[in-house]
């Protein structure tokens, strides 16, 4: 379950995973405004009042996975190197 103004781990799953070529214009631009709407959820809350699932969620899908100095999602960083999604998003 998720809190007010968070996207569930299974819609953020979900909105992810699937190719963006798959993807309608209307499901692009619903998928960005629930992530910057989560992302801001997400810097807003707390830390120390976030549950487990949601630090885990907030790792996957803001946090940055190197020091490569690229702000690319984890996620995002994987579906580009197996070609299903676009490179420098």
């Amino acid at each position: 379950m998720s809190d007010t103004g968070r996207m569930s781990l299974s819609d953020k799953a979900h909105a992810k995973l699937k190719p963006d070529s798959e993807k309608s214009t209307t499901e692009h631009m619903t998928d960005k405004f629930h992530g910057k709407a989560d992302n801001t959820a997400a810097r807003a809350q707390p830390e120390g009042e976030k549950t487990y699932t949601q630090k885990i969620g907030d790792k996957f899908s803001t946090g940055k996975s190197g020091p490569d100095n690229d702000d690319r999602s984890f996620v995002d960083k994987t579906k580009d190197t197996l070609g299903l999604g676009h490179k420098g998003s």
